[in-house]
């Protein structure tokens, strides 16, 4: 079928949906909603045989949707309405939630029901939970509903009727009156729900030393006490404050725009409070910390037999140059260990998305800081390609892009989560990359479609990197439950009788590949196009950091996702564009002109 996309924003649903469905086949075009005439123009253009909404902010227009089947999804059950229907579920404490895909209509989310798909709610954020759990449910829902839409036969059901009358619960926009953190009298639990219910949009509205602050992100912490609303000490970045009964580390904080201001954005705790900050202790966490704690870390080890299982959790899946070199560090603490196999990652929700552009942006020198978090960056990843003594194993548990993908692909294998989306391009932020793609990316899925898919700009699913040679292994099991299954494989894996041939085997082709091009050649020219990024004035990178840490929203549908040009890139066929420099041979130095792939 023709499928045309309608989104506030090409974001990890909208992603999601439009590359499974590409998988099965369906013509996609995508439309960013940007004013009812545009969309008017875009469905006269391609002439869809479905409008299908994954992430929908604006209302459809009346003669859209009597003249063309709409389908909204709504991240609900049915009977459910109000534009936050996630927060309410969180700060009520719903241990079970859904999503319903509904026919668009004049009731907003009233509409006849195509699909629903009921999934639980562990303690997490919010938005963890959408690029998660709830993303599963969209992804089950919204493919049975274009089935069934598909098959011409079905009719979808009233949400109050004579088949199925579910009861109707609209609630309001969950403003920031609901989310008031009453510091003297709401104990840990509740402080918790409260900023789980906003951890990326639109944080808690606080007031914290003189300053009123958006507080993003929540975890427990069961041994630190003190004066409810005290802050009590610091971590990575992280601040610890006391609530009535224990306390709480709250990772990132916003400044409150003033009127007629600039636009402020998310940074670590510290960082964002600068010389407001009191001194504190600062507390790291034990690396190997006990099964017991309750704590916030964002990089933890331990064993399980001969496998170790190195995790990291950092917010919004960003690594900053420090987040990078402890990192590093913990890396180089795993590989001194006596086990045949590394487990990198892990953990739920996103593995990686490369630099940390929100701290770049708050940098006095953004140039240098963002040379100085690529080669951070880039050391890491040297560190992973030169282990040879034992098996690496990437678990991508949750979505990556950039150089995540690429610290990923420095592994031995890659395993990910059947929910996984993942982005192996730089070049909508108008950088050329580095983390040695040069290198991984070629090896793993030749020349042409590494060529293909950094210019392209596309989201893959788990499968479709699968089939592409780019994943080594998709493991079906809930965002819960990954880490454990990753583990339970990586174990097998080491106590099995392949594990030294197969290390033995990645020393000698390291060797070879070392002895045809060295690692450091590869290097060398990525980061001479990144210094171009980072540093001539004319190009793009600074002004596309600065709209995008911003969320400044694009006019319009990006050039990337234009129909002619999806059209032209399908999944399984290389690009109809001369390639550009050969990725799996050596080449001379860049060109002055602009890289291909920026």
């Amino acid at each position: 079928m023709r499928v045309l996309l309608l989104a506030s924003a090409f974001n990890s649903l909208t992603q999601r949906v439009f590359a499974e469905l590409r998988d099965r086949g369906h013509r996609l075009t995508v439309h960013l909603a940007c004013g009812d005439e545009p969309l008017r123009e875009a469905l006269r253009r391609d002439a869809p045989d479905l409008v299908l909404a994954p992430m929908l902010k604006a209302v459809i227009p009346p003669d859209v949707w009597s003249r063309y089947p709409c389908l909204v999804v709504h991240p609900g059950p049915p009977g459910d309405r109000g534009p936050s229907s996630l927060d309410w579920a969180i700060h009520e404490g719903a241990e079970h939630w859904g999503v319903t895909v509904l026919q668009a209509d004049g009731r907003m989310d009233g509409g006849d029901v195509w699909a629903t798909a009921g999934f639980p709610v562990p303690p997490v954020g919010k938005s963890d939970l959408y690029r998660n759990e709830a993303s599963d449910a969209a992804v089950r829902a919204v493919l049975l509903a274009v089935r069934r839409f598909a098959s011409g036969t079905y009719r979808p059901r009233p949400q109050h009727g004579p088949e199925w009358d579910a009861p109707e619960h609209a609630r309001p926009y969950f403003d920031q009156g609901l989310r008031a953190i009453d510091w003297a009298a709401d104990p840990a639990e509740r402080v918790l729900r409260k900023l789980r219910a906003a951890d990326s949009q639109p944080g808690v509205l606080d007031e914290l030393l003189g300053g009123e602050w958006y507080l993003h992100g929540g975890h427990p912490e069961d041994e630190l006490r003190g004066r409810p609303g005290e802050l009590l000490a610091t971590r990575a970045g992280a601040v610890c404050r006391a609530t009535a009964d224990g306390a709480v580390w709250i990772p990132e904080l916003r400044p409150r725009r003033r009127p007629g201001g600039p636009e402020t954005f998310k940074l670590p705790a510290v960082l964002a409070l600068g010389a407001r900050l009191p001194e504190l202790p600062e507390l790291p966490a034990p690396l190997e910390l006990p099964e017991h704690r309750r704590t916030w870390a964002e990089i933890r080890y331990r064993e399980q037999g001969r496998a170790g299982l190195l995790r990291f959790s950092f917010p919004g899946g960003a690594m900053s140059t420090d987040q990078c070199r402890r990192l590093l560090a913990a890396y180089r603490f795993a590989c001194s260990r006596p086990t045949s196999v590394l487990v990198l990652g892990g953990g739920r929700d996103f593995f990686s998305n490369g630099i940390h552009l929100n701290v770049i942006e708050a940098s006095p020198d953004p140039a240098e800081e963002s040379w100085a978090n690529i080669t951070a960056m880039d050391d890491l990843v040297e560190a992973v390609l030169t282990t040879t003594d034992r098996l690496v194993l990437a678990a991508l548990g949750g979505n990556a892009s950039a150089g995540g993908v690429a610290l990923a692909l420095a592994a031995d294998q890659v395993w990910v989560r059947d929910g996984a989306v993942l982005n192996p391009h730089y070049r909508l932020m108008g950088l050329y990359g580095s983390e040695y793609w040069t290198y991984t990316l070629p090896r793993r899925v030749g020349a042409a479609t590494a060529e293909r898919l950094t210019r392209s700009a596309l989201p893959l699913t788990a499968a479709g990197a699968q089939r592409l040679g780019l994943v080594d292994r998709v493991i079906e099991a809930s965002p819960e439950d990954f880490g454990r299954e990753a583990a339970r494989l990586a174990g097998l894996l080491a106590a099995g009788p392949a594990a030294d041939g197969l290390i033995a085997a990645k020393k000698a082709a390291r060797e070879r590949d070392e002895a045809r091009r060295p690692l450091a050649e590869y290097r060398e020219r990525e980061l001479a196009l990144m210094h171009r990024n980072f540093f001539a004035p004319e190009e793009p990178y600074h002004a596309l950091r600065s709209a995008f840490v911003r969320k400044r929203p694009r006019p319009g549908t990006p050039a990337h996702l234009d129909p002619r040009v999806l059209e032209r890139r399908a999944p399984d066929l290389p690009l109809t564009e001369p390639p550009g420099t050969d990725l799996a041979e050596p080449g001379p130095q860049a060109p002055p002109g602009p890289s291909p792939r920026v």
